[in-house]
């Protein structure tokens, strides 16, 4: 139903993370791609759900997913077909396993666009993908044209911030008449709100004013979201099971704020699921009444 594409620029620091992460409290029906050109890490990095019957999950299948998609969608890709390569991790969070190597991207520059309206009429889930890093001349931005939001992350250092502001200069413009750009600071705990406000005043406040109505549809609006802690025993905790303690990580407290402003700019969900989509994915146990998003919707159980 709404598409997110979170993204960084040099170095890509915790896209994988942010995007599991966010996924895990998604409060909506919601699918996690692995879109990275550089090739995939959650096959290597988050075991699989154990199948039914019980038995061990063991790992992701590395040949299911945005592989096995590509072979289809040659013959054209509709949203009803995604579900059938998705693999579902333990804890419960649906994903999109990615390409296994940067070579076979290459081999794959026109699946972004179909894969981007594909993902974009996945009704009612919400997909977060995944891509990565973003170099200059990307076609990864062929999918982001398709976003409801393109969100990119930065540290709140000297050089990720100024390479960030470089990337979102390039990328409103060739984003012109397309999707708001949002700016999601992963930050220390320690000076969280301080890093937040520093990189809003550096990529926001001081960009100047946007072009004239002449030079075309007007570049996309820039907005800094908040932040992620940086906590690397919570990023730890979403490799093993999910719930008690991860659960209360900085890590997932912060994302679940996130999450909440995130599903507030996109449209609203549909009263019911309907079939040919992606499973609902339960959320994690509900923490605190005064740490639930304003109008969050958490299914029973937890991870």
């Amino acid at each position: 139903m709404a598409l997110i594409a979170l993204a960084a620029d040099k170095g890509a620091p915790g896209v994988t993370t942010a995007a599991v992460a966010l996924g895990a409290v998604w409060p909506r029906p919601v699918l996690v791609a692995e879109c990275d050109q550089a090739g995939g890490d959650l096959v290597y990095r988050l075991p699989a759900a154990q199948p039914e019957g019980g038995g061990d999950g063991g790992m992701l299948n590395p040949s299911r997913g945005l592989l096995s998609l590509a072979a289809t969608a040659r013959r054209g890709l509709r949203p009803d077909q995604v579900a059938e390569h998705c693999q579902r991790l333990v804890g419960g969070l649906d994903v999109l396993v990615g390409l296994t190597n940067a070579e076979q991207a290459q081999a794959m520059t026109w699946l972004w666009g179909p894969l981007g309206r594909a993902f974009a009429g996945l009704a009612p889930v919400d997909v977060l993908a995944d891509c990565g890093r973003l170099g200059a001349g990307t076609p990864l931005t062929e999918l982001m044209r398709e976003a409801d939001m393109v969100v990119l992350l930065t540290r709140a250092t000297l050089e990720q911030v100024a390479h960030l502001r470089e990337r979102v200069g390039a990328l409103t413009e060739e984003l012109r008449g397309g999707p708001p750009i949002g700016v999601l600071v992963l930050a220390d705990p320690r000076d969280f709100r301080g890093s937040v406000a520093e990189v809003d005043r550096i990529i926001v406040r001081n960009r100047g004013q946007a072009p004239g109505p002449a030079q075309g549809p007007p570049p996309p609006g820039v907005t800094v979201l908040g932040g992620l802690a940086l906590d690397p025993k919570g990023a730890e905790l979403l490799s093993g099971q999910w719930g008690g303690r991860l659960d209360r990580s900085l890590l997932i407290r912060s994302a679940r704020e996130v999450a909440a402003e995130l599903v507030g700019r996109l449209a609203p969900a549909p009263p019911a699921v309907r079939g040919g989509a992606v499973p609902a994915v339960p959320a994690p146990s509900p923490p605190p009444p005064a740490q639930v998003p304003a109008g969050g919707r958490h299914e029973e159980g937890s991870r």
